[in-house]
């Protein structure tokens, strides 16, 4: 048996010895009692590689704990996990992070997460914002605070308004449907003056999916550059 006593806690980085691979993972003593499981989806990032090529019995490995179960069984990944793990990122938490990208709409941001944030323009300051890159440049450590977390893309909304200066808003971070961004809920506001209910719901609704999809678009971007 390897080791020394694990804090079980997700993110906690283990050594361990492989005792069995199977068809779809290792078996790997991590000194606890009982062995946890490596899967194998839970190769490093961009791995390629045979399953047995990274990993091969009686060898010793270092992974972190991915999930821990009631029972105290155990899964492990190979892959780094982020500083800032995405079920402890709740609204109201401050962070403090690097811009990565400037755009006419907003700012994304860097903070330790598995992806960066983004400020919307008229999130950028307590005043008026004519243009993002007049409060922010690349580079830029910027202090954030967490003011949406929507679960299915993975999207993360940032403020760096004062928080008195914050409208009270809802708390979607377990929320599945795709929700209005800031842009979409302005383009609503406008779209209010005229036209009918049924014809301002479809609008919505593209002009939502249309920025959500733009968004997305440039952060995979940015991701990949990131990543070069």
């Amino acid at each position: 048996m390897v080791g020394e006593t694990v804090a079980l806690t997700v993110g906690a980085e283990v050594r361990g010895r492989v005792r069995h691979l199977g068809l779809y993972g290792a078996l790997v003593d991590i000194g606890t009692g009982q062995d946890a499981l490596l899967h194998i989806s839970q190769l490093s990032g961009g791995e390629t590689r045979a399953f047995t090529e990274v990993v091969q019995p009686e060898s010793e490995i270092s992974a972190w704990v991915y999930k821990t179960r009631r029972d105290g069984r155990v899964a492990l990944t190979l892959e780094k996990p982020p500083a800032v793990p995405w079920q402890t990122i709740k609204r109201g938490n401050t962070y403090t992070g690097q811009v990565i990208r400037v755009e006419d709409f907003g700012v994304f941001v860097d903070f330790g997460a598995e992806r960066p944030g983004m400020v919307h323009v008229s999130e950028m300051a307590d005043g008026y914002v004519k243009s993002p890159g007049d409060v922010a440049a690349i580079g830029q450590e910027v202090e954030v605070r967490v003011i949406k977390k929507n679960g299915r893309p993975r999207q993360i909304d940032l403020s760096m308004k004062s928080a008195v200066q914050e409208l009270e808003m809802v708390d979607d971070e377990d929320e599945e449907d795709d929700l209005p961004t800031a842009m979409a809920q302005a383009f609503q506001r406008a779209m209010q003056q005229d036209g009918s209910a049924e014809e301002r719901a479809n609008h919505q609704q593209a002009s939502a999916s249309n920025h959500r999809q733009k968004q997305e678009e440039i952060l995979a971007r940015t991701l990949r550059n990131s990543q070069a």
